[in-house]
């Protein structure tokens, strides 16, 4: 097919294209939620469960034997808990960050008006922080930027910074994206046209920022439902990439992990597209439930919405809405690196010969790049980006988290496909002083890390637990003993986590 893209037709509402936030899901019941919630309180020697706290059950997974395993959001005096969230596994124990009890004021000494001033925020929310040491009462204060939303922990008595992190999660880098070449799209029959609204995904849509940074996006609509040529001087064809990565990342969840949309409730998320000028990034957001993004700047770059790109950033709100990874030290490489390993399956997934699968993140974003030789990150071996590290240390939470991101991106690697080499390192991938690593494929690899994230992991998940959620993972899918379990281990080894 030449010229424009054939796009098939489909009948439903049209979202707004207005970027406000995503109404909050209803908290999941039912009798596994029940039971969870006494086996919490009933062993509250290892939950720290006790009095003034409160549970809110945020994920429910169900494994084919009829086993639970239930996430659950902790309140103390009805403050949220940073830190406080667990799973209760149906049998087999806990899974947790907290490690203290909770017997503190909820009386600040520090106003939120003193908070905001010191970190320079918009708004500062009480809570109680407990991501680390004894817990805390704190002050959580956000200032929202051009490409960030900052939050910014401060200790309500003394005022000190206890963490940051943003809850706009990047690609990391400048880039713009390819085009995906013909592609079929499902859009919405309206009066007088099409709107780029896919009714079959939870309505996930692609609006139009007019290259500004505050203003109405304007969902993109269609006389003849053939939108874009191809070429960058047609706005709509940025939006097809964003549209069509957006919808190959929810089958993917769907089709390989049955998970129905970011937050497995069947609800949609949109695409921003044309923000801002000269624009070099793409972006998460949880309080809009979207993503964002860039032109670049016409001159090293292209539009920041190739397919890797769009899986990582859609696959930033599968993480928000599972473990939460909390996006600062370790948690915050590990919150990096699952959306890099979750956009790579996403282009394996795709078959799309514009983009065939391999371990790069953004090759495709550099305008001039021979053999694709450029990328923001490496996953066989992270150095090569020039700041990204190979092998675990006990300083590489301190490092920005999309550099944090390499140990964890060279385990899957190893875990995919092993240390030896292959079509997609040519050298092989190397291995932190440890042996050789022999790979059990993107499948098997993938399926263990999506039972480590959404079953395993919480907020604050540091690499060692990172290792021993993915144990757990491996044990639960393929059996103690098994061949993939003990690839896990040799791929954690590989990239100095043992």
């Amino acid at each position: 097919m030449t010229g424009k893209l054939g796009i098939g037709a489909l009948v439903a509402v049209a979202l707004g294209a207005a970027a406000a936030a995503q109404p909050a899901a209803a908290a999941p019941t039912g009798p596994a939620v029940d039971r969870a919630r006494e086996a919490v309180r009933a062993d509250a020697a290892r939950t720290h469960f006790g009095p003034n706290q409160a549970l809110v059950a945020r994920d429910v997974v169900v494994d084919r034997d009829g086993q639970s395993h239930v996430r659950f959001d902790r309140t103390y005096a009805g403050l949220p808990v940073l830190g406080g969230d667990l799973v209760a596994h149906a049998g087999a124990g806990f899974s947790q960050t907290l490690d203290d009890d909770l017997d503190l004021s909820t009386r600040p000494q520090l106003s939120a008006g003193e908070a905001r001033r010191r970190a320079g925020a918009d708004r500062a929310t009480l809570l109680v922080y407990a991501r680390s040491g004894a817990p805390r009462l704190a002050w959580d204060t956000l200032r929202v930027g051009e490409d960030s939303e900052l939050h910014v922990i401060l200790d309500a008595a003394t005022g000190a910074e206890l963490d940051r992190f943003d809850d706009v999660k990047h690609v990391g880098g400048t880039g713009n994206g390819f085009f995906n070449g013909p592609v079929a799209l499902e859009t919405t029959a309206i009066g007088g046209g099409f709107s780029l609204t896919d009714p079959s995904r939870g309505g996930q849509y692609t609006c139009d920022m007019g290259n500004k940074q505050q203003s109405r996006c304007t969902t993109f609509t269609d006389a003849d439902n053939a939108w874009g040529t191809g070429l960058l001087s047609d706005r709509a064809s940025t939006a097809v990439d964003a549209q069509y990565g957006t919808a190959v990342t929810w089958d993917y969840y769907k089709a390989v992990h049955n998970r129905s949309g970011i937050g497995n409730d069947g609800k949609g998320s949109y695409n921003r597209v044309h923000y801002s000028r000269s624009y070099n990034n793409a972006s998460w957001s949880d309080s809009c439930f979207c993503m964002t993004y860039g032109d670049g700047d016409g001159t090293t770059y292209h539009p920041f919405d190739s397919l890797d790109v769009a899986g990582h950033e859609m696959s930033h709100g599968v993480t928000s809405r599972t473990a939460d990874l909390v996006y600062s030290g370790e948690s915050g490489g590990l919150n990096e690196a699952t959306s890099d390993i979750f956009g790579t399956l996403v282009e394996f997934y795709a078959g799309n010969t514009r983009d065939a699968g391999d371990y790069k993140i953004g090759e495709k974003l550099y305008r001039s790049n021979p053999g694709e030789a450029k990328a923001l990150r490496y996953m066989y071996q992270p150095s090569l980006d020039g700041a990204s590290k190979d092998c675990w240390y006990a300083g590489v939470g301190s490092l920005n988290v999309h550099y944090s991101s390499g140990p964890a991106n060279h385990f899957f690697y190893l875990l995919a496909q092993g240390s030896a080499p292959t079509a997609y390192a040519a050298n092989g991938s190397p291995t932190c002083g440890a042996g050789a690593v022999t790979g059990i494929g993107n499948d098997a690899a993938g399926a263990i890390w999506y039972r480590a994230l959404t079953v395993y992991m919480t907020s604050s998940t540091t690499y060692a637990g990172a290792r021993t959620a993915a144990l757990n993972a491996a044990r639960d899918l393929y059996g103690a003993g098994s061949a993939q379990e003990s690839a896990v281990a040799a791929a954690w080894a590989g990239a100095g986590v043992r």
